[in-house]
């Protein structure tokens, strides 16, 4: 089948998400200029680059248009938290998905501790296997879309996960969940297999 994207607009949200999968989540914490926290989960989010290092994430507009708590709180501080979401962390990163009235914090509702941060005055989540402080670079507005990307400052990783000395992460003990076709449905990432790149032409 052929699908003319101008001509379904309307189902695109669920064919695109259901067929882009799995998505890596961002549990991304936030503060207010008054001192709020917000946390939020964005599947709608990627590592774009590492020279320099740099992730995009996308929060969106409220049904009535204006910007979620995430993208009104970068746009006034400029700063945010990207915690990635493993196994031990999914059922609270679904809690902090509840539309709850800005100014309240997620991570009271969640269970979730919020620990400081070396270079953001934004909280990481001490719960979380791994946490990226960031800074604005910019936003780009593409017609409804808001793509933020983030040049990360600081890493945060569960010392269980990493070997310090060659700063490689143990790819038996990191358990990230993964974002399926919606609204509810996620995936394990267990089941890998291992293919070598060509090394000739």
């Amino acid at each position: 089948m052929e699908i003319d994207v101008e001509k379904t607009a309307d189902r695109l949200f669920p064919l695109l998400s259901a067929l882009v999968t799995p998505r890596p989540i961002a549990l991304v914490t936030t503060i207010s200029p008054n001192g709020r926290v917000n946390a939020a989960p964005f599947s709608f989010f990627n590592l774009l680059g590492t020279e320099p290092p740099i992730v995009g994430v996308c929060p969106g507009d409220r049904d009535d248009g204006t910007p979620k708590d995430t993208a009104l709180n970068i746009r006034l501080t400029h700063e945010f938290v990207v915690n990635l979401v493993d196994e031990e962390l999914a059922v609270a990163m679904n809690e902090c998905a509840a539309p709850l009235a800005y100014g309240e914090n997620e991570l009271d509702r969640a269970g979730l501790t919020p620990a400081a941060c070396s270079c953001v005055k934004a909280p990481r989540i001490a719960e979380a296997p791994a946490s990226l402080e960031c800074v604005e670079w910019g936003t780009l507005q593409i017609g409804d879309n808001r793509l933020v990307i983030g040049l990360i400052k600081r890493l945060h990783v569960r010392d269980s996960l990493i070997d310090a000395e060659a700063l490689r992460v143990s790819g038996d003990a990191y358990r990230p969940v993964g974002r399926m076709q919606g609204p509810d449905w996620y995936c394990r990432t267990r089941d890998r297999f291992e293919l070598v790149r060509p090394r000739t032409a």
